[in-house]
């Protein structure tokens, strides 16, 4: 069974993290209206959901991508940069047990989920403001036993190396080229984000759909010139926080 584990928006949304955007007011109840949504369409799509409860103490927590790479194999929690943030790391802790090894990357290294990008056994990650070599290192170390290849990718401009580029089919890649360069990934087909929509790279592909923003119509039509099945929702409110529809959701087989 396909497993999403989300967590409810704390209502400290407001005082999030922000590294690339400025700050701007987030309207709390349309912002859970927009991830109940969210949560309605991975349950549309066969996902079962484990909505974890608010955490009203950590403005970031919705965006629980970021506290763990989970595999087959196991789960790595992450270390993030931001000091804030590493309570999230704890309760996702406890969250996993039940499904997944634990393997925690250890100090002095930081990673931010939202950095790594999966595509079989290869793991691009980025480096990025929120993540560093050490990280990257010990990642290798725990990968390699279960043969992943572990690549490294320049990030900059945005967040995250998903900010950049996602999967969004088993061999294309939806991409900002202005934030990350193609050449990274290998030999995969590339759909680039319109140039008026820098932030429209980031999409969840998951049981053969790709969750997608509203917001970004022109790369929207993009996606359907290149057949992507797409499902739609609003995510604007969110992205106010530098998060995207990747971010929202830890999914792996249960």
């Amino acid at each position: 069974m396909l497993m999403a584990v989300t967590r409810q928006v704390s209502q400290s949304i407001g005082s999030c993290e922000l590294t690339f955007l400025a700050r701007a007011p987030i309207d709390l109840e349309r912002a859970r209206r927009q991830h109940e949504q969210y949560e309605a369409a991975l349950k549309h799509l066969g996902l079962a959901v484990l909505s974890l409860p608010e955490a009203p103490e950590l403005p970031d927590s919705v965006f629980v991508e970021d506290t763990a790479l989970v595999l087959d194999e196991c789960a790595i929690l992450m270390r993030c940069a931001a000091a804030s943030r590493a309570p999230e790391i704890e309760l996702m802790s406890a969250t996993l047990r039940p499904y997944r090894r634990i393997l925690p990357l250890e100090s002095p290294a930081h990673m931010d989920g939202g950095d790594i990008l999966r595509i079989g056994h290869r793991v691009f990650v980025g480096l990025s403001t929120r993540t560093d070599s050490a990280a990257v290192e010990q990642l290798e170390s725990v990968l390699d036993p279960f043969g992943y290849r572990v690549d490294t990718v320049p990030v900059s401009g945005c967040l995250h190396l998903k900010s950049a580029v996602t999967q969004v089919a088993e061999r294309t890649l939806l991409i900002n080229p202005q934030w990350v360069s193609s050449g990274a990934f290998g030999d995969v087909k590339t759909i680039e984000t319109d140039a008026s929509e820098p932030y429209a790279a980031n999409a969840l592909l998951v049981a053969g759909s790709v969750i997608y923003s509203t917001e970004f119509p022109k790369t929207r039509a993009r996606l359907a010139a290149a057949g992507i099945e797409t499902v739609f929702v609003d995510a604007d409110e969110l992205a106010k926080a530098e998060g995207g529809v990747t971010c929202c959701s830890l999914i792996f087989e249960a």
